[in-house]
């Protein structure tokens, strides 16, 4: 993949119009977004995550891919449950260890636990996965950088 968005590069072609649009943590969709997802995914945008939490239970249960535990780990954080936010974060990443919404997300969580060098060797992992930045990585960066300083 990498060699073929170098060489559109090289031609003059803009990877944007032929590669899809990166996803955005627990907000946005990604390139496999399904339908069942949507309603999910607009109730942790508007903050409704208690609603959200209700709706992935039921969906982690008949489709437990790693979009449907990274955005269960983020209803259960913001729901007041980070550990078990935390699990699905990992679950997420075991099924699929490039998951840019979950690593962000779950390093969003580091941050928030002041655990800032797990977030940092995460950040790395998303600048390797991409090349030309992505706002996950960004955010992320933007996160540490305010995170508050512990003694």
């Amino acid at each position: 993949m990498r060699e073929f968005v170098l060489l559109l590069a090289l031609a003059g072609v803009p990877a944007t119009t032929v590669i899809a649009p990166v996803a955005h943590a627990a907000d946005a969709g990604s390139t496999t977004d399904s339908p069942e997802l949507r309603s999910a995914r607009a109730k942790l945008k508007a903050k409704q995550y208690p609603a959200a939490l209700a709706e992935l239970k039921i969906l982690v249960a008949k489709s437990p891919t790693a979009d449907v535990y990274s955005l269960l780990g983020h209803a259960l954080w913001k729901t007041g449950d980070p550990t078990q936010g935390m699990a699905y974060y990992n679950k997420a990443l075991f099924l699929e260890p490039s998951h840019k919404g979950a690593l962000e997300s779950q390093d969003e969580l580091f941050v928030e636990l002041g655990q800032i060098d797990k977030a940092k060797e995460n950040l790395a992992k998303l600048k390797r996965l991409c090349w030309f930045g992505c706002e996950e990585a960004d955010d992320l960066k933007e996160a540490i950088e305010h995170a508050p300083k512990r003694s």
